[in-house]
């Protein structure tokens, strides 16, 4: 009988805890997911932007904090709570500010995030704004108490040791809004003068130093050029500051990421900056920095202010048994090597470009959690005609983006390009910085002697990243000439540098690509449903994030055909991805006029698409399918639009590219992203989305979204989905029987990031005409002169441009007064 009841007892045992198991998974939210964003998740505040200050797992639990734009007393921004279902808390010690810090303190057991210390157990502390002011930009461990101490470091180069236990702050160094605050500032002594550079970034300490990093400078000319000096990498012995080097800096870490070096007399300090040639990476070993430059996949995140740029991470994404350095880095995903020090330097390597702003990442159950700025409110600088009279949303928001592991590898191509020098004075001998020469399959050079006499430019290969360095090749270039070397793919060497023989001014600019890889593109099923550029009949919809905390994206929804835009009604999207639809007029005539599509964004003629920016430069891109002429001149096409913050998404003429702000430069340097044969109406940032309309046929997709009455419908997923649609494509040129006059330039054409380009040239002359094909690699670089071509009466000259040949801007001269033609075509 006592055998019998333990059996009934554990028969008991098992179904009350298969029924609490049920129970659970029925209790357990079932979230909406697209594209690796849960909408629910999405984070508002109140202030002109609404960035991912820092992500971290601790406690058993994922905290986020966001940040306005410079609030360095406090705002309306959150800590944030996430548990493993994804239930989001709201902490109530949440005091705001522009926070970005993150450590973990292992002997206190601590995760110090923003301006809070949480204990292993999930219990929170404030350290209030009225004791510790500043927008906080980093942590470090203590110099010399690091047991009982850290270092919270802001943006206005304020600094302050913490009791880990006590959470009381002594300050080192005044923050210098405090000192505005104060009525202190003065010209003799001007708030931030502590250090070079005005925005402040990344902090991290070991060797006997803490090291500091600032991204930006001051004034009205960093406002509106991105070349300009700026920023600055500085390291302070616990007395005094000295300046490392003058250019734009942002992280700061090392092997022991978060925690802090664990051998700090010994361990590496890494830092990443660039400059308006390329990116830096700096090493800090044995008490010495190297520095080494690499390409920039975008330049969306140049701008001297450093605004353009947020808190890039080198962080581990690995295993505890397997490290794995995640690099992200002007729009590019990097791997970074663990051992990476001057003596070992092997080993970064591109993986795949991306167009999310991301401000923090981490691994967490196995995934990767991506934190993101996405919709800000003010659009800052980022203002152009292209726009018309549009807006940004109503209120800021961001999210988090959850991916696979892999991501990293499945984005953008890794097409990247820098220069070591840039019309600048070169001594004979003098050798340049590194540049990474490794990771990729086409690799070529653009030299451009600038001075009065022959030189010869002799490059050298580092062919194992440890400082041991043998000549690779070399080239001599007449005064004012240029020359473009493709290196042979089977040439092996982890960094390149080069050196003249004699005094000159020279540019060397490096392109890189991987080739076949893009071959990959265009196979989604994604954007299945999403109407065909020739369709007769679409859903469109004009689009406008919602403010007053209504946290729903309006839609003044409508059918496109050959009449226009005929609307039927306003919806509102919730973050359920419901569609409903609303009586409020004024929300409705407001999105009308406020975010009516411009009809003159671009001038789209008959050999390509022309823009004439906001400084009145020329530029001329690609054609796609004649069908998008009439609807671009209808305005039933939006153009231009930010959809992360401080930089736009174009889409002209069935391709989207990436449009930096005019402060970085603009459209000398877009860049294609993708191109389609898609009639999209509208698009827009939401919850971390991207939502686009303009949908047609009633295909299932789980990325389609309707309305129960049929007449409102939006795709959604996220803006790196784009580079799924297919390959930059298209075709034209700069002239199409044009008159051509002697001598006389035409404006550029977009080339580079295209794959297999062909050009024909040919005039209307009965005598042969020489033309001249010049070359602008860099988009702020000299133009070069390429080939020179002879066309004869009634001939076509044919070219189709090598594997290895890449560059940005194209254009075309002639020797004589003709009507010419150069077309161009890009499959």
């Amino acid at each position: 009988m006592k055998a019998f009841k333990n059996i009934l007892f554990i028969i008991w045992v098992l179904v009350a805890c298969n029924a609490e198991q049920n129970q659970h998974a029925e209790d357990k939210p079932d979230w909406i997911q697209i594209s690796g964003i849960y909408p629910h998740l999405a984070y508002y505040n109140e202030e002109g932007e609404c960035g991912t200050g820092a992500v971290v797992p601790w406690a058993d639990k994922l905290w986020v904090i966001t940040y306005g734009p410079h609030l360095p007393f406090g705002s309306s921004d959150k800590l944030y709570e996430i548990d493993n279902d994804l239930n989001m808390n709201v902490r109530e010690e949440s005091i705001g500010g522009t926070p970005a810090n993150r450590m973990i303190h292992e002997e206190s057991n601590q995760l110090f995030i923003g301006p809070y210390a949480i204990s292993h157990q999930g219990e929170v502390r404030t350290i209030p704004y009225d004791i510790m002011p500043g927008r906080h930009t980093g942590n470090a461990r203590h110099l010399f108490d690091p047991e009982n101490k850290i270092y919270y470091a802001t943006m206005e180069e304020g600094f302050y040791e913490v009791d880990v236990r006590t959470l009381t702050p002594t300050m080192l160094y005044e923050d210098a809004n405090v000192t505005i605050q104060k009525g202190k500032d003065t010209e003799a002594n001007p708030p931030g003068s502590l250090l070079l550079g005005a925005h402040g970034k990344g902090a991290y300490s070991g060797q006997g130093v803490l090291v500091y990093s600032n991204n930006g400078e001051s004034g009205e000319k960093a406002l509106e050029q991105f070349d300009i000096e700026s920023g600055v990498l500085a390291e302070w012995d616990g007395k005094d500051w000295k300046t490392v080097r003058r250019a734009q800096f942002v992280e700061v870490t090392g092997p022991g990421g978060i925690y802090g070096n664990p051998n700090p007399d010994t361990d590496p300090i890494w830092a990443t900056g660039w400059d308006h040639k390329s990116i830096l990476v700096g090493v800090r070993d044995r008490g010495e920095w190297s520095f080494y430059r690499l390409p920039k996949a975008s330049h969306s995140y140049d701008g001297a202010h450093g605004w353009n740029t947020e808190w890039p991470r080198i962080r581990d994404i690995g295993t505890p048994d397997t490290p794995d350095y995640l690099m992200t880095m002007h729009g590019m995903f990097w791997k970074f090597p663990s051992g990476f020090s001057s003596k070992n330097t092997a080993g970064i390597r591109p993986r795949s470009a991306y167009l999310k702003i991301i401000g923090d990442f981490t691994r967490w159950k196995d995934q990767l959690v991506f934190g993101t700025d996405d919709s800000a409110q003010k659009e800052f600088l980022n203002v152009r005609k292209a726009k018309g009279n549009i807006e940004g949303p109503g209120q800021s928001n961001s999210n988090l983006w959850f991916t696979s592991t892999g991501l990293p590898d499945e984005l953008g191509p890794s097409e990247a390009n820098g220069s070591v020098w840039l019309s600048e004075n070169v001594k004979a001998g003098e050798v340049s910085e590194s540049f990474l020469f490794a990771g990729w399959t086409n690799r070529s050079v653009w030299i451009q002697n600038e001075g009065g006499s022959e030189t010869e430019f002799i490059f050298e290969i580092d062919l194992y990243g440890d400082n041991n360095w043998e000549k690779l090749l070399s080239q001599k270039v007449g005064p004012g000439a240029s020359y473009f070397i493709p290196f042979k793919t089977n040439e092996r060497g982890e960094w390149i540098r080069v050196r003249a023989d004699n005094d000159t001014k020279a540019t060397v600019h490096f392109s890189y690509n991987n080739g076949g890889k893009s071959e990959s593109f265009g196979k989604s099923e994604l954007f299945n449903g999403v109407a065909k550029v020739d369709q007769e009949h679409s859903v469109g919809g004009l689009l406008y994030g919602l403010g007053d905390n209504r946290r729903a994206l309006g839609i003044v929804s409508g059918t496109i055909d050959k009449n226009g835009f005929t609307e039927s009604g306003y919806y509102e999207l919730d973050e359920k991805m419901q569609l409903i639809l609303k009586t409020d007029n004024e929300t409705s005539n407001f999105i009308k006029t406020k975010f009516e599509i411009p009809k003159d964004a671009i001038i789209v003629e008959e050999s390509s698409v022309l823009i004439i920016d906001d400084k009145d430069r020329r530029w001329r891109l690609p054609l796609g399918d004649p069908s998008y002429t009439q609807l671009t001149n209808d305005g039933l096409l939006r153009i231009c639009r930010e959809v992360a913050t401080e930089r736009d998404l174009f889409n002209a003429h069935g391709t989207f590219y990436e449009l930096p702000a005019e402060n970085a430069d603009g459209y000398a340097k877009i860049r294609p992203i993708s191109s389609h044969n898609l009639q999209i109406h509208d698009y827009a940032s939401y919850r971390g989305l991207l939502i686009m309309t303009g949908i047609g046929n009633q295909v299932e997709n789980e990325h389609i979204f309707r309305s129960e009455d049929g007449q409102a419908a939006v795709w959604a997923g996220v803006i790196d989905d784009l580079w799924k649609l297919g390959k930059p494509k298209g075709h034209g040129g700069p002239w199409k029987n044009s008159k051509v006059q002697q001598g006389v330039a035409s404006d550029p054409y977009l080339i580079g990031y295209y794959d297999k380009k062909t050009l024909e040239i040919s005039h209307d002359l009965d005598k042969e005409v020489e033309f001249t094909i010049e070359i602008e690699p860099i988009g702020h670089g000299p133009w070069m002169n390429y080939k020179k071509v002879k066309v004869g009466q009634g001939e076509m000259f044919n070219y189709e441009f090598p594997d290895g040949f890449q560059a940005r801007w194209i254009r075309f001269k002639s020797n004589e007064n003709c009507n010419a033609t150069a077309w161009l075509e890009y499959q």
